[in-house]
């Protein structure tokens, strides 16, 4: 017969970890309540980690070797181009896209009488009907009007405390990132710190050149949409154009959706606009999925397309739009975590293996600190 065992559960044990659920509890709840800042550190950081080898570069290749004052000349050169493109980008878009918003009831007019290339959705499928039925009975009021609005207005003052907010977060990563860098290496054993540098040089690698080439990708996609639609006749070509590189942004998904939007406005203008559009943007998907995405995510974070897929999948459903722009680099950081944990957890070679184990050490060492700091 075996003995019964008795477990004793001691008053102090109790009370830490329920101070650890509330601890953690507790932690959840601020992270949730300031999810919107939080959202804004993230995208300050994904934008430092871009501008940071360009920073890198001005320091090793000219006579301004003092970080503040190469990342004020970045930042500044890029805070310039942003508002020279604005000035230039910015009255025309505002024009097309007011003059998009207004053409868009007529557009919604002849799809409702049966007119136009894509009149016989309603013609034949009655797809407008089955819209207003699915739906019927959304009434507004002056009360909801007024909510609205102030809804409206708060979502404005946020984004441009979010932009503000970004700017000047972003600059303060550029400079003091190092700083905070070496503070946290200075966390690890001197024996370990050189191989934890040597991950955070990889990730930094990979975060940077992940942004910078989606950058680079969304860019080329919006400039050749906008050129084609033009040359199709198709109104609004800049508009479109930069919705498609906005759109783009969104691993897989974003491509997709941009293409669908685009088409059907060709196919509401003409048929053989329609035809055209459609043609370029199958090509383009080959072009933009065979080669320059290969190059962006082949080079820098070296994930398979299922683990593309599966990363964008769970980043989205955890965090929007936002969960799926960060997945592929959270992604890439997880992996490089790994193989470096993998790669030094393994026992160390005996014998006559061991010049052989430090050789190949010290082979992926140099191959893995072959990204610039």
């Amino acid at each position: 017969m075996n003995p019964e065992r008795l477990v004793t559960l001691r008053p102090r044990n109790i009370v830490s970890v329920a101070l650890i659920l509330v601890g953690l509890a507790i932690a959840l709840w601020v992270v949730y309540t300031a999810r919107h800042v939080l959202t804004w550190v993230f995208v300050a950081l994904f934008l430092a980690l871009a501008l940071d080898p360009a920073v890198a570069a001005l320091q090793r290749r000219t006579p301004i070797s003092r970080r503040l004052s190469a990342a004020a000349v970045i930042y500044l050169v890029a805070l310039a181009v942003l508002v020279g493109l604005g000035f230039l980008l910015v009255p025309p878009i505002v024009d097309q896209t007011s003059g998009l918003a207004a053409a868009t009831p007529g557009y919604v007019h002849d799809l409702t009488a049966g007119r136009g290339p894509l009149g016989f959705l309603q013609s034949k499928y009655h797809i407008v009907d089955k819209v207003r039925e699915a739906t019927k009975g959304g009434g507004t009021d002056l009360a909801g009007g007024a909510t609205t609005a102030l809804a409206i207005t708060k979502g404005v003052l946020t984004a441009v405390a979010g932009v503000v907010t970004v700017a000047f977060m972003t600059f303060f990563m550029i400079l003091e990132g190092p700083t905070w860098m070496d503070r946290i290496y200075s966390l690890a054993p001197a024996e370990s710190r050189p191989r934890w540098e040597d991950v955070g040089r990889r990730i930094g690698a990979t975060v940077s050149g992940y942004v910078t080439g989606n950058l680079l990708i969304s860019f080329i996609a919006g400039a050749a949409c906008a050129l084609v639609l033009f040359i199709a006749g198709v109104p609004y070509a800049l508009a479109l154009g930069l919705l498609v590189a906005i759109l783009d942004l969104i691993p897989l998904a974003g491509a997709t959706l941009a293409g669908i939007i685009i088409v059907t406005v060709a196919f509401l203008t003409s048929t053989t606009a329609g035809i055209v559009v459609a043609v370029f943007f199958v090509l383009y998907q080959q072009l933009e999925n065979h080669l320059l995405q290969p190059l962006v995510y082949g080079r820098t974070v070296e994930l398979s397309p299922l683990a593309v897929l599966i990363a964008v999948l769970v980043g989205a459903e955890v965090a929007g739009v936002l969960g799926a722009l960060a997945a592929i680099p959270v992604a890439g950081t997880i992996q490089i975590l790994l193989v470096d944990w993998r790669r030094h957890r393994r026992p160390a070679p005996t014998g006559g293996s061991a010049t052989a184990g430090r050789l190949a050490t010290e082979g992926d060492g140099a191959r893995f600190s072959s990204h610039p700091a």
